[in-house]
């Protein structure tokens, strides 16, 4: 059997595949936030727990809010930042006394959704998170391209394209963790959702209560997911015109939003070299716990 975990910025989620794929074992925790040590104990608890409830000692795959650097073997780029710098995958195999195999949170979304989801039989799967942050990754023939950074597929620390008065007006006041103007997570994330919203408009909500109010006909709201629609069409878009995968697929908080694989297609079309797009847009079959099957099967 395969351990998948999901180490998250708020919680960590394990659960367990037999050899058809079905989940056996599932438990989630609260991540210990900026406690590195304290994360590598959460996560052999998980382990522990999970193999006992099996009964056999399983493989061990993670997903993360980051990825390992192929030059100096830690973990960059994580918006949990504490683990940033970090030999991840030594410390934990060590703990756990055996190989664990870590990648991209949302590569291991698009190796969920190559092998039995919403990708399944597609040659080339674009994975996107959409949540607190925002992440892409890559899976081909079922398996990840990591690329030889280490960073294929991760195109939320690029800057959106295509700005206008609006998006530089957003860019000016919201600022991304990284350091770096213009992200995509800024724009395209859940956080970066509910920030545009109380940025036009003055008052905080959250994504479902903003969402709430594009149903009751709400003009802010409506102008609100018109912005993300559009802005993320965008990003979308550059990413056809440099991969051309064959499928996206959408994971994380707002991929939950349905309207966005209908209009978020057609706008595609405009920004995409020769005004030509056929690339589906879906929802992954397993959404939140795509990632963690992912890396479940990164064995």
């Amino acid at each position: 059997m395969k351990i998948g975990i999901d180490l998250g910025g708020t919680k960590i989620e394990a659960v367990v595949l037999n050899t058809n794929g079905e989940q056996v074992f599932v438990e989630r925790v609260p991540t210990p936030q900026h406690d590195y040590q304290g994360t590598l104990d959460a996560i052999k608890g998980l382990v522990d727990r999970a193999e006992a409830a099996v009964g056999e000692r399983c493989t061990v795959g993670l997903g993360i809010p980051g990825t390992l650097s192929p030059v100096t073997g830690k973990v960059k780029n994580a918006n949990s930042v504490w683990l940033n710098g970090q030999p991840l995958d030594k410390d934990l195999g060590a703990l756990l006394g055996r190989e664990v195999r870590i990648a991209n949170d949302a590569n291991c979304l698009a190796v969920s959704e190559a092998v039995d989801g919403a990708g399944a039989g597609k040659h080339m799967v674009y994975g996107v998170i959409i949540g607190t942050g925002c992440g892409g990754g890559i899976s081909i023939d079922g398996k990840v391209h990591a690329g030889g950074n280490g960073v294929a597929g991760e195109w939320g620390h690029n800057p959106l394209p295509w700005q206008n008065d609006q998006d530089r007006h957003h860019a000016d006041h919201i600022h991304c963790y990284c350091g770096r103007p213009s992200c995509l997570e800024v724009f395209i994330s859940g956080t970066g959702f509910w920030k545009d919203f109380e940025l036009m408009h003055g008052e905080t909500l959250r994504g479902p209560e903003i969402m709430a109010r594009v149903a009751e006909g709400d003009e802010a709201a409506e102008d609100c997911i018109q912005r993300y629609e559009d802005r993320l069409a965008r990003a979308l878009a550059s990413v056809v015109n440099v991969l051309d995968p064959d499928v996206i697929v959408l994971g994380g908080g707002m991929s939950n939003v349905e309207r966005l694989y209908t209009n978020v297609p057609k706008l595609m079309k405009k920004w995409v070299m020769g005004g030509e797009c056929d690339t589906p847009i879906v929802k992954a079959k397993y959404g939140d716990s795509s990632g963690v099957r992912g890396a479940a099967w990164l064995w």
